[in-house]
């Protein structure tokens, strides 16, 4: 156990590094200025300065040094639990990101709960109901979900239960009504995968001999299900769980945005049109960080679910 422990944090702070490493790498290739979008952003026309308060400039973020070099400076920071200064809020990252992360925190928990109770539902009546119609609705419902585009879905909520029934406010986060359409919106997605796989894995596992002995034994259509199929049917979802993390990050971003939330999905896509590197690269460790800590939880639980599973490690990757 101790040797498989060591190997998963070993490979957590493999993955760590790459998404560090990557992330950094494509925003110093992009072709914009990041003094000019800090510049611009504070109402600064870049024409206006001379080229030494310029120099200036980039001296004060470090932007005027060899990309290795930034980059092995913001690394060693990083390794410290520093991340550095935004450059255009000016204010410490760490900070920047603390004060943001409770909002998307409690939205996304919201937005898991939902989906699992909504994706477990429908996956779960449609393995027990016998009529073919309403079997057929509940297997195809979650195809529909999945389809639909997230900005789609929330600016159809706010169309219907914003502006026409007044029920919900359309942006903003304060309050516990402002965190029901964004919940929603990003659990809609999330729930139709649940759903999907689960509809399948149920129609598996009731084909098992163990589920013909147990309906032998006179057991309930419901309480074969429900003591015996759920079991071995959730090992998909427990699988799929760490990419479905990776889906409320980046669907985080999209549900700010659009319900216009203070959040760090919102704080992302700002500091990404503004090439704040530091910014970006602590969020992209965060949730990172999240999503290899969710798959070290999976590799742990499988044995509990199944004891027939030889457990070995997987390979993560976010």
């Amino acid at each position: 156990m101790t040797r498989y422990v060591v190997g998963r944090v070993a490979q957590a702070l493999l993955v760590l590094w790459a998404a560090y490493t990557v992330t950094f790498a494509v925003l110093y290739l992009l072709p914009s200025d990041p003094v000019a979008l800090m510049l611009s952003a504070n109402n600064i026309e870049l024409d206006s300065l001379s080229p030494a308060q310029i120099l200036e400039a980039r001296a004060r973020f470090g932007l005027d040094q060899p990309m290795h070099v930034q980059y092995v400076h913001l690394l060693t920071s990083a390794l410290h639990g520093d991340f550095g200064v935004s450059f255009a809020k000016h204010v410490p990252v760490t900070e920047l990101v603390l004060s943001r992360l409770p909002s998307t925190v409690i939205l996304s928990a919201i937005a898991v709960v939902l989906a699992m109770v909504v994706g477990v539902g429908i996956a779960f009546l449609a393995a027990h109901v016998q009529w073919r119609p309403a079997q057929l609705f509940l297997s195809r419902l979650p195809s529909i979900g999945a389809s639909l585009p997230t900005f789609w879905i929330g600016l159809l909520l706010i169309q219907v239960f914003a502006f026409s029934l007044g029920w919900f406010p359309a942006t903003g986060d304060l309050g516990w009504q402002s965190y029901v359409l964004p919940a929603v919106t990003l659990a809609v997605p999330t729930s139709a995968t649940l759903a999907q796989v689960l509809t399948r894995s149920f129609h598996d596992t009731l084909g098992e001999a163990y589920i013909t002995t147990a309906r032998a034994k006179g057991l309930s259509r419901f309480q074969v299900q429900l003591r015996h199929a759920s079991r071995n049917a959730a090992l998909p979802i427990v699988t799929i769980l760490g990419l479905l993390v990776g889906a409320t990050v980046t669907g985080a971003i999209t549900v700010e945005t659009v319900f216009s939330r203070n959040g760090i999905g919102r704080l992302a896509q700002e500091s990404v049109l503004t090439q704040d590197v530091p910014v970006v690269q602590g969020i992209v460790v965060i949730a990172a960080a999240a999503f290899v800590a969710v798959n070290l939880v999976v590799d742990l639980l499988y044995p509990l679910l199944d004891p027939r599973v030889v457990h070995t490690p997987r390979v993560a990757t976010p």
